[in-house]
């Protein structure tokens, strides 16, 4: 079925893009969420949408306020400590002046600790993101959120790192970043296993549900609906053995065929034709589909192995030979939109499908070696853990937005390709 003439409305594509990517890059966002608070990491949101205003709850207990944006499309985790760069050498400094005041703005910190203006506003904003203070209501004065004590800022600021991503040791950053990734591959073999152990898979039957116009079905007396029995007197039990029987036989050769037709048997001679490729011959009829559930186990092995056969169609960007069957096939936000609204409209099982199988691509796309991907960041730790030294903000921010450039760049291609494909020329 094509979901391009199927597709009832561009509203649909809407609807259920938005409605997909949110829950797909929600489930994304979870699972950096779920590590960074296992691990003890101050998380401070944990939203559904983008970046923006929204109804928020803050978490007394954890400090993570938790919400939905106004701008409903995937969402985000804005955890502690994830900032590239080195930690500024002024850090305690900040910290002292912040909590022998109590209250302070950056140009007195600038002041303070003899620094300028630009800096004490990115140490205070460094502060805030280790929940060490916070923006009073005039949005320039940080107030301290720490209690007053005679512990030594030095040791304080060491209990605040500790409770930040870049404060863990270099596998538990690891984890965080590639839990994203995680969630979204045992989401898709999750959604896929259930969907062939409950619903199962569409399977052609021996009931007929089409006879085509002028084939040899049809001239034989053949109806839809009739329930295919036998072949030359050898009883059919299942679609694959009447296909199979017709590829060894001779086209124009007549063959006895008993169909159930109304609770009773009635045979019919037909002469197959030849078919348009291959040997054998052709009935002339089609299948009634039904949906029939796979062994769990079986159901297991078929996900995986269609986990596998996503990291290949990946893969294949990567290979010159095969590059532009691959991009030619891919599609952007708005062909994705498009075909999810037709799976919607087919049912819950084709809809199930479609998910699992954009929560695998999101999954496998996020572990490549490109910031500001997963990946990218998770190569990134490698390649300090190797220097023994972070990677300069400079360079690091420079390496993202290159990767960005570069991701941006093939997104909007598709999405051109795709306007024109399913908007402009419907197809």
């Amino acid at each position: 079925m094509n979901p391009i003439t199927t597709l009832p409305t561009g509203g649909a594509a809407i609807f259920w893009g938005v409605i997909t990517f949110s829950l797909l890059v929600f489930l994304h966002e979870g699972g950096h969420f779920f590590a960074a608070r296992l691990f003890k990491v101050k998380v401070h949101e944990f939203m559904l949408g983008l970046p923006g205003p929204g109804f928020r709850v803050r978490s007394k207990r954890s400090g993570t306020s938790y919400g939905v944006s106004l701008f409903l499309l995937g969402g985000y985790v804005r955890i502690a400590g994830m900032e590239p760069g080195i930690e500024d050498e002024r850090l305690c400094d900040a910290l002292g002046a912040l909590l022998a005041s109590r209250s302070i703005t950056a140009a007195e910190l600038s002041n303070a600790i003899h620094v300028p203006r630009e800096r004490a506003a990115a140490l205070l904003a460094t502060l805030e993101d280790y929940g060490a203070s916070r923006l009073s209501d005039d949005r320039e004065t940080s107030e301290a959120l720490l209690p007053e004590t005679e512990e030594p800022a030095s040791e304080t600021l060491d209990r605040l790192r500790a409770a930040t991503y870049r404060g863990l040791p270099m596998w538990k950053r690891v984890t965080i970043l590639s839990m994203g990734v995680l969630v979204n591959i045992f989401a898709a073999i999750a959604i896929l296993t259930l969907a062939l152990g409950i619903v199962g898979i569409p399977t052609p039957t021996l009931r007929v549900a089409a006879v085509t116009s002028g084939g040899a079905a049809e001239a034989a007396g053949m109806r839809v609906g009739d329930t295919v029995e036998t072949l030359n007197g050898k009883t059919l039990p299942d679609w694959m053995s009447l296909k199979t029987m017709l590829a060894h036989s001779a086209p124009g050769t007549a063959v006895d065929i008993t169909v159930l037709r109304g609770g009773r048997l009635v045979t019919v001679r037909v002469v197959p034709t030849a078919p348009e490729s291959g040997a054998g011959a052709v009935l002339g009829i089609m299948a009634t589909e039904k949906n029939v559930a796979v062994p769990w186990l079986d159901a297991v092995g078929k996900s995986f192995s269609m986990t596998g056969q996503v990291f290949v169609a990946v893969a294949r960007f990567f290979d010159p030979k095969t590059f532009s069957t691959s991009l030619s096939s891919a599609r952007s936000v708005v062909g994705i939109s498009y075909e999810v609204a037709s799976a919607a409209q087919q049912g819950p099982l084709a809809y199930a499908w479609m998910v699992a199988l954009l929560s695998l691509s999101l999954g496998v796309m996020n572990i490549l070696p490109l910031p500001p991907l997963d990946g990218g960041k998770i190569a990134l730790e490698f390649v300090e853990a190797l220097a023994r030294r972070p990677v300069p903000r400079k360079v690091a921010l420079a390496l993202s937005a290159l990767g960005t450039l570069l991701l941006f760049s093939l997104i909007f291609y598709l999405m051109y390709a795709d306007v024109l494909r399913y908007i402009v020329h419907k197809g």
